[in-house]
């Protein structure tokens, strides 16, 4: 778990995963309107929901980290009316959000909806 003074920003524009430090850096500051060398911890998930990757100033550099799922998929919480590009999230819903929804059960909550 991340300390809760980390704050956390989900990117709810769908990114191209093959995007790496560089381009990510600046998907933050452009996009996002924020600076990635604030200590904040940004999310960005594929235009396919099986990749997310996430991205770090740690004191004297990018941090990335990059996962794919094959089961599963990444669901970005429900962010209601958006404001903007990014949602702020806590690290309890940063670890649900890597943890996947089983492929299944996603369905099935689609279809629950209609």
């Amino acid at each position: 778990m991340l300390p809760a003074s980390v704050r956390i920003f989900v990117c709810t524009v769908p990114q191209d995963m093959r995007r790496s430090f560089d381009t990510l850096a600046l998907v933050v500051q452009q996009l996002l309107g924020q600076d990635p060398m604030c200590g904040a911890v940004y999310v960005f998930v594929g235009k396919r929901p099986t990749r997310v990757k996430l991205l770090w100033w740690d004191r004297n550099g990018y941090c990335l980290l990059a996962k794919r799922l094959h089961q599963a998929l990444f669901v970005p919480p429900d962010q209601g009316e958006p404001s903007g590009h990014a949602l702020r999230i806590d690290s309890a819903v940063l670890a649900q959000l890597l943890a996947g929804i089983a492929k299944e059960k996603k369905r099935n909550r689609i279809d629950k909806m209609h």
